[in-house]
């Protein structure tokens, strides 16, 4: 096994811990959400980080909103003794199935390139050629893992 396959593997084995909370219903905030199940004041959450009760307010709107930083992100989970806890998905499932989608749509995109130069020179291969080819060039491009795969 080669040392990426390696460690897309351990990767896939640590993102599929996130992949099974992905579906779960998050709040639109977690500072408000948690400060709010504990009964902690936006004061007293304040005082713990060092700021006001409207710089609380404000972190908790930058949340929602998807402006604020992981930097004060962790400052606050800290404050509620808690953890930052955050991570990629890919929209696959897993980066196996990433990387299997990736080098077929870009062996699809070169066999066809081939096959079309070769219909207009009137040497077109038939649509069983055609699948077999992608096919070879997906398991080819998924083993050599070509920086194009990217573009």
């Amino acid at each position: 096994m080669s040392k990426k396959s390696l460690q897309q593997q351990q990767l896939s084995q640590k993102m599929q811990v996130f992949a099974e909370s992905f579906h779960l219903q998050l709040p639109t905030g977690w500072v408000k959400s948690i400060r709010s199940a504990l009964g902690i004041s936006a004061q007293q959450l304040g005082k713990k980080l060092n700021i006001s009760r409207q710089g609380v307010q404000d972190m908790e709107r930058r949340e929602k909103d998807g402006s604020i930083t992981i930097k004060s992100l962790r400052e606050a989970a800290k404050a509620l003794d808690m953890h930052l806890v955050y991570g990629f998905v890919p929209v696959d499932g897993s980066l196996e199935k990433l990387i299997d989608r990736k080098a077929k749509v870009l062996a699809t995109q070169i066999v066809l390139r081939t096959h079309n130069t070769m219909k207009l020179e009137d040497q077109a291969n038939t649509n069983k050629r055609i699948a077999k080819a992608i096919e070879e060039l997906t398991t080819t491009l998924k083993t050599e893992m070509p920086k194009t795969l990217w573009d």
